[in-house]
């Protein structure tokens, strides 16, 4: 049972964070909503970093939180918690030292690792260019490391299969071109750190044997010093993806990594709301959102807290708004309320609760999922994962139509948003399940923020407290949850599966 001192330690730091924005905000819900998020997003949570003291911290308040309204914990042995065993892989900056030639290439800002357990720790080796890295464009690369346009649309090679053809080709590293092309989603410098986490006894991952590494294209001249190619013309020619020219480089790659491997441990926090209908009850609707956040990392302007304000803590928040709303009172179905672990690390949590979940299996119908939400600006228009899938996106439909906002299916499959977040894995595990974008028309001010909040916020420091946000908007979208929670919670039927969607499981 949670302490009352925990408790009460929990309702103080409501208190202590409340202040800063509270005035702004019209509405009871919305503010007690943003108290929340202050909470769990403060600088004393210190990002919320999967396996940290401070995603600990966070995680005690949260169950706290859910006692304290009304929920029952769903997790281990009785408990709140899913405990996850994983494995941490980082590079070490301080031992690591990547060049070209004699020019060094900056770890972070330059250049980012992918770690693996079995990759080369020390190179040297020939530079050799191969286009996007089709299997045909290859040839003898063999002890050499390949430098790869990484296209990220549909049409030519993804990053898997550059991987895979690289390998089989007998090259012991790939260097991946950020395309600055794939300007929806480009990435941004510097990223926060160079690190894998994955459960304990997991499989090692593709390419696990290749020195795989990120080049911001900014570094690329150096690349290219004396090959008598042009930075420019190369990057319009990918960006566009035309055929590019395969040539060997003239200056050596050069590498001496040093890793840091230690265990960690980091757990899901699981509430449950029983159902009421004695015909229903022993049904579960995951209601979900991620816990973590990315922590401390690479400073940006001299700020290195990664807060993840809106990635993903406002979201759990409002899981712990409908909670306190409901007050212990349940639904026809029975609802567990997820706040998941590891998302940030490849859906960890998720994946680890779909597989082991702390309820039957075959009793779990439907999966909400709360992340990729961006209120900074109107709700009128909403992207829907798995829209037309199963009976849920009926659901979200006439729920989204009542409450004014208008629903679309993805415009930009090239991102993979489908698969980037905690829905995915109960997709993939034939459980309906959806997901949630605040949408945008083309060349509008709403566009606009919503590009520039991936240039400035995503996976940055900035993604915090003090970011604008549509109050507005963000109680429109907290409304439709609730009315749609009710609306699947309480249905006569569970949500279904359509026989013509392309996730189905088993579909031929």
């Amino acid at each position: 049972m949670i302490s009352k001192w925990l408790v009460l330690g929990a309702a103080l730091a409501t208190i202590a964070a409340s202040a800063p924005r509270s005035s702004e905000i019209g509405d009871a819900d919305t503010r007690a909503w943003w108290q929340a998020t202050e909470a769990l997003s403060g600088d004393a949570m210190e990002g919320r970093d999967t396996g940290s003291p401070g995603y600990d911290r966070a995680a005690r308040l949260l169950a706290a939180r859910f006692a304290a309204a009304g929920l029952r914990p769903a997790g281990e042995k009785g408990g709140w918690y899913q405990q996850l065993k994983l494995v941490n892989l980082t590079v070490d900056a301080r031992a690591t030292r990547i060049q070209i030639g004699a020019a060094p290439l900056r770890l972070l800002h330059d250049i980012t690792l992918r770690p693996s357990p079995n990759m080369p720790r020390a190179l040297n080796a020939p530079l050799a260019f191969r286009g996007y890295c089709g299997g045909e464009a290859l040839g003898d690369v063999r002890g050499k490391v390949v430098l790869c346009y990484g296209w990220r649309r549909a049409g030519l090679t993804s990053a898997a299969e550059r991987y895979t053809a690289v390998e089989a080709a007998g090259a012991i590293g790939i260097v991946t071109i950020a395309d600055p092309g794939f300007t929806i989603e480009p990435m941004q410098w510097p990223v926060a750190y160079a690190r894998t986490v994955a459960p304990v006894g997991a499989p090692a991952p593709a390419a696990d044997r290749l020195f795989a590494a990120t080049l911001n294209p900014a570094a690329l001249p150096r690349l290219l010093a004396g090959s008598g190619h042009n930075v420019g013309a190369l990057i319009r020619t990918g960006s566009a993806g035309a055929p590019l020219a395969n040539f060997d480089l003239p200056l050596p790659f050069a590498a001496k990594v040093g890793l840091r491997r230690r265990l960690i441990t980091s757990a899901n926090v699981l509430g449950m709301l029983p159902g009421t209908d004695p015909m229903l009850r022993n049904q579960y609707v995951v209601l979900s959102a991620h816990l973590d956040g990315y922590g401390r990392g690479e400073p940006v302007k001299g700020d290195g807290l990664y807060n993840g304000t809106l990635d993903d803590a406002a979201y759990v928040a409002l899981l712990q708004r409908l909670a306190e709303r409901r007050q212990g009172k349940g639904y026809r179905r029975s609802v567990i309320f997820a706040a998941f672990t590891g998302e940030e690390k490849g859906l960890l949590g998720a994946t680890e609760f779909v597989a082991h979940p702390t309820v039957p299996r075959d009793a779990l119908v439907a999966n909400i999922n709360l992340d990729q939400l961006r209120p900074i600006f109107p709700l009128e228009l909403m992207t829907v994962h798995a829209l037309d899938d199963t009976t849920l996106g009926d659901a979200v439909r006439v729920t989204a139509g009542a409450d004014g906002i208008t629903v679309q299916h993805d415009p930009e499959p090239e991102r993979n948003l489908l698969r980037r977040a905690d829905h995915w894995p109960f997709l993939a595990a034939g459980i309906p399940a959806t997901g949630f974008v605040f949408g945008y028309r083309a060349g509008t001010d709403s566009e606009r923020r919503y590009r520039l909040w991936y240039q400035t916020g995503y996976h940055k420091p900035k993604d915090d407290l003090d970011q604008p946000i549509d109050w507005t908007a963000a109680a429109k979208f907290n409304g439709f949850f609730y009315n749609l929670v009710a609306r699947v919670a309480d249905a006569d039927r569970p949500p279904e599966w359509k026989a013509d969607s392309t996730l189905r499981p088993g579909r031929k």
